[in-house]
């Protein structure tokens, strides 16, 4: 991955939506290179996907919160298992110190979310999770 590469990376990010045509102009290279390179890197595993993001008000009556989770010896991957096929989990992400995983969930009401939580709590191998809901969004 080079200069261009990183500087098309950062515009995606901006807007994923962004033409081709507006892409090359930006980069100040050829259309067919930023669609060759954009190519190159869906690819090569660089760039797996696009996606929207919303603004905070528009999921406003959504339950949001990060459970901190930690794992049982070597169940790890049986835990990520679990916790990918469960609707209410949007990300996981690994993480060291105390905690082994950090689950981003959403539910629709309190009720749902206390079932979210009895729901992972039950799952085999979690030996012990911390919960925090998100009340505001202060940076997207």
């Amino acid at each position: 991955m080079d200069e261009i590469d990183r500087q098309l990376i950062a515009l995606l990010r901006e807007n994923s939506r962004t033409p081709l045509a507006t892409l090359a102009k930006k980069l100040r290279v050829a259309r067919g290179t930023v669609q060759n390179r954009l190519a190159k890197l869906e690819a090569d595993g660089t760039v797996t996907g696009y996606t929207v993001r919303l603004r905070p008000q528009v999921e406003e009556q959504r339950i949001r919160a990060l459970m901190s989770v930690a794992v049982e010896g070597n169940k790890a991957e049986a835990v990520l298992r679990a916790l990918r096929g469960d609707p209410a989990v949007g990300a996981l992400y690994s993480t060291n110190g105390r905690w082994d995983l950090v689950a981003e969930l959403r539910a629709d009401s309190l009720e749902a979310f206390d079932r979210v939580l009895g729901r992972i709590r039950l799952i085999e191998g979690i030996s012990s999770t911390e919960t925090s809901l998100l009340l505001s969004t202060h940076k997207l």
